[in-house]
């Protein structure tokens, strides 16, 4: 399954899939992560029994264009800009509209919004602004952010399923703000499922460890559980 470039209104995407697809999983993706995408998708495509679409959507600056608000540098001398807002309105406005003329998507396509680290928080982040996603894939997110634990039990998701996962040893860190990330994700964790379907899934290993694959597992829980629950209903 070969990737395309995609030009939406000056947003960029590389979209694998196929068209009519009844799943659109966005991903927003840093240049590391555009390197293991074909092995992602392979692997997604193995295991999921349902056509979908995959949109990676760079980002020019990874602490700016995902962080939810303004915040001090954590790790060197870079702070975070708090530019996810404009980042969900491209994905939202230009992003998916582009997506759905050029692959004939069905009104009904569910969209699932997954990221790794700092773009998985984004995606948890975002389904706190918007109803629109059926599912957020957050792979060891970056619950350690500042003041996001009082974010996250002020507002409610506004969607119906969220998987969380982190390392056995992300907490294993000198740097003291992302140190607290185990007992973040635990709370993050404990607060979300009073409203919504969410897990929690431990996973081998510090932060840099296998990230293709919890991403992997992320989005593809979030594709079992919607279809799952369809079929309940």
């Amino acid at each position: 399954m070969s990737g395309m470039e995609l030009s939406a209104g000056g947003a960029s995407c590389r979209v694998y899939g196929e068209k009519n697809a009844s799943f659109l999983l966005i991903q927003p993706v840093d240049d590391h992560d555009l390197a293991e995408l074909d092995a992602e998708v392979r692997y997604i495509g193995e295991h999921a029994a349902v056509p979908f679409l995959l949109a990676a959507v760079p980002v020019e600056n990874w602490n700016d264009d995902l962080s939810p608000w303004p915040a001090p540098p954590v790790f060197g001398n870079q702070p975070f800009g708090g530019g996810a807002e404009e980042t969900l309105r491209k994905i939202q406005d230009k992003v998916i509209p582009a997506l759905r003329s050029e692959f004939s998507l069905p009104k009904d396509v569910r969209l699932i919004l997954g990221g790794y680290s700092l773009a998985a928080l984004f995606a948890l982040w975002a389904v706190c602004q918007t109803h629109r996603f059926s599912a957020a894939a957050a792979a060891s997110p970056s619950v350690w952010f500042q003041n996001w634990i009082s974010y996250a039990s002020s507002h409610a998701v506004q969607t119906n399923h969220v998987y969380l996962s982190l390392g056995d040893r992300e907490e294993k860190t000198r740097n003291q703000q992302m140190a607290k990330v185990k007992d973040c994700i635990i709370e993050t964790h404990a607060v979300l499922r009073k409203n919504t379907d969410c897990t929690l899934e431990w996973n081998e290993g510090n932060h840099f460890k296998d990230p293709d694959k919890r991403i992997c597992k992320a989005l593809l829980w979030c594709i079992n559980r919607i279809k799952m629950n369809e079929t309940e209903v």
